[in-house]
Parts: C-alpha cells; structure tokens; sequence
C-alpha cells in the first residue's frame, strides 16, 4: 500500500516535472531571436498564439490570436499589466473562444509577452489582420472588450485612452463612432475624473 502510494507520487512528479520542461522549452522557442518569417497577411505573434490552439480552424484560431493580441496591447499601453487586467483578459478570452481557464490563461500569458517584446513593431500589423478577419459586430465587440480590460484596475489612463483609439482607426472606425463607444466608460476616464468639479 505504501509503495504503491509512492509509486503514484512519483508519477505524478514526473508527469509535473514533464509539463513544467515543455512549458520552458516552448517559452524559449516563445522568446527567442530566431523565427520563421511570417506568411502573407499573417504576423509572428498570431502565429505563436495561433499554435497553441491547434484544435481550433485555423482561421479561428487566427482570429483569436489577434483578437487576444489587441487587448494585450492596451493593457500594456501604459507599459504595466496589472493583475486585474490580465483577469479581464483570460475572461473575455474564455467567453470569446470557449476556452477552459486554463487554455485562457495560456493565451493571454502568450499575448502578453508578444505585446512587451514586438509591441512596436507588430501592433498596426496585427490590428489590421484582425480587422481583415472580423465582422464589422466583431470589431465593435472587441473595442468594448478593450475598454473593459483598460478600466479593471479601475480608472482608464489616458495612454490607454489615447491606444484605444488608435486601434479604433486601424479597425476602420470614425472618429465619432469611437467617441460614441467610449461614452459607456465615461465614469472611468481618468482625464475627465480630474477635471475641476468632479469628485
């Protein structure tokens, strides 16, 4: 009894330590110089993310990849991601893609990382691909879903502010249709919470 209960032990160590070599492996593939180049209308960063969901369409996959990339992209606008941040990412992650937490948590974890490492270069790029792949509903969504990752913490910045509009021209939006969408978060702009008269 005992020896078989050491066995068991034993094997769930090594199948622990077998998971925790192939997360390192991946991250150092994840965050090493070289690379394959990218394939037409598909960046790096997409593909890293997009591999991880081999289960999904390849086309889906895609579209998430992106989709998780974006928010990334303006939780670190202010060049920290918080912890209610990332939260509000593995949600709306797990909502959009019906993913487990844990399948979530290993996206945003992946698109957090592209978006400190290759934010400067790939951030047009890969808001552009999502908008090549999306509805026109979609696009609408995931701006709602940028301003929900941005005011988690609480307040949106105005760096935050300033990035989700950015992604909103990118998208194909008018300046006043994203006015319009930011209306919803008015209590949360930290620039108009500081105005004289509001407490």
């Amino acid at each position: 009894m005992r020896t078989s209960a050491r066995d068991s032990s034993r094997g769930g160590r090594r199948r622990t330590a077998a998971r925790c070599c192939a997360v390192v492996s991946f991250l150092t593939r994840l965050l090493g110089k070289a690379g394959r180049s990218a394939g037409a209308g598909e960046t790096e960063s997409v593909r890293r993310i997009a591999a991880r969901l081999e289960r999904l369409p390849q086309e889906r996959a895609r579209h998430l990849a992106a989709f998780a990339y974006v928010l990334a992209r303006v939780a670190n606008a202010d060049l920290r991601i918080t912890e209610s941040e990332t939260d509000a990412m593995q949600e709306l992650v797990q909502r959009h893609a019906g993913l487990s937490a844990e399948e979530a948590a290993l996206v945003v974890e992946i698109a957090k990382s592209q978006a400190r490492l290759l934010g400067g270069t790939e951030n047009y790029v890969v808001t552009r691909e999502f908008r090549d792949v999306s509805t026109r509903e979609e696009r609408v969504r995931l701006l709602e879903c940028l301003y929900a990752v941005a005011a988690a913490d609480g307040s949106i910045e105005s760096g935050e502010s300033t990035e989700i509009h950015k992604i909103a021209e990118e998208l194909g939006f008018l300046r006043e249709e994203a006015i319009a969408l930011r209306a919803a978060w008015r209590d949360k702009l930290s620039a108009l919470r500081n105005l004289p008269g509001r407490s």
